[in-house]
């Protein structure tokens, strides 16, 4: 696995070197671009093969592939995997998560959308412009076009991740989320205290997790004990205190203290 890994990143820096060379027009010799195409099927086939071994030992797909992927480059490439998926639920309207006939959804979207649409909206007057600069040189053109719709779909995709998960409320836990990349279960009988607190300033604390959207926060939750959070790239680090946004943040805190002080349920007649 050590010796894949170092030849994928030798690899993948000099396809990326050959790419910058040849749309700056640089003439490469036909035999380093058919040696390093052929360096790159390799290592497909090498890392194919490995992966079927190890699945092979009993592994399953998502171990397997984090034994040969490194967690950050897994975690990335699924979070724009998810910015995408959440495109098409956004527009069937199927949120994610939300099934369950006791959980509640909060939204917590509508504060970011106007300037996640006018960022994406500037995204599509930069592409206009730019298409229009390198209309003569073909294959400048074809790059940049490519790289500047991805980036639309990506300011969409981030809007549409936060449409299309919510906050929930379970009959055991709160599910707090942000976008595509936190999805942090708090279970009911860990939150100590729950309040609408407005804040717009987040200086970095320890045992603190801020999710602020639109750079606001309006919900606090403090715990009696920590839960794991973690970060996009995989780091894990236990927090005591949770500050989110929601759209109806009042609703969100007396949802929650009524589930907290919810009786339990009577025991069924004795066998």
């Amino acid at each position: 696995m050590r010796v894949l890994r170092g030849v994928a990143y030798a690899v993948l820096p000099a396809e990326l070197v050959l790419a910058v060379c040849l749309l700056a027009g640089v003439r490469i010799p036909g035999a380093v671009l058919l040696g390093a195409e052929a360096a790159v099927l390799a290592l497909m086939a090498a890392e194919a093969a490995a992966f079927l071994r190890l699945r092979r030992r009993g592994l399953g797909p998502r171990e397997a592939l984090h034994a040969l992927v490194p967690e950050p480059v897994a975690r990335l490439v699924g979070h724009e995997l998810r910015l995408l998926a959440s495109l098409v639920r956004w527009v069937a309207r199927r949120p994610e998560g939300v099934g369950g006939a006791a959980a509640r959804a909060f939204g917590h979207a509508r504060d970011q959308a106007a300037y996640l649409y006018g960022f994406a909206f500037v995204c599509v007057v930069e592409t206009a412009g730019m298409s229009w600069l390198l209309a003569s040189w073909p294959l400048v053109h074809a790059v940049v076009l490519v790289l500047d719709v991805y980036t639309v779909l990506f300011v969409l995709g981030l809007h549409a991740a936060s449409v299309t998960r919510p906050h929930v409320l379970g009959a055991d836990a709160l599910r707090v989320r942000q976008g595509a990349h936190v999805d942090l279960v708090i279970p009911l009988e860990r939150i100590d205290a729950v309040r609408h607190e407005p804040r717009f300033s987040h200086p970095r604390q320890e045992g603190v997790l801020d999710l602020p959207v639109a750079s606001q926060t309006s919900v606090t939750i403090e715990l009696t004990e920590p839960v794991t959070a973690v970060r996009l790239l995989g780091a894990r680090y236990p927090v005591r205190t949770v500050r989110c946004h929601a759209d109806d943040a009042r609703a969100l805190v007396e949802a929650v203290r009524r589930a907290r002080t919810a009786p339990s349920p009577a025991p069924g007649p004795p066998g």
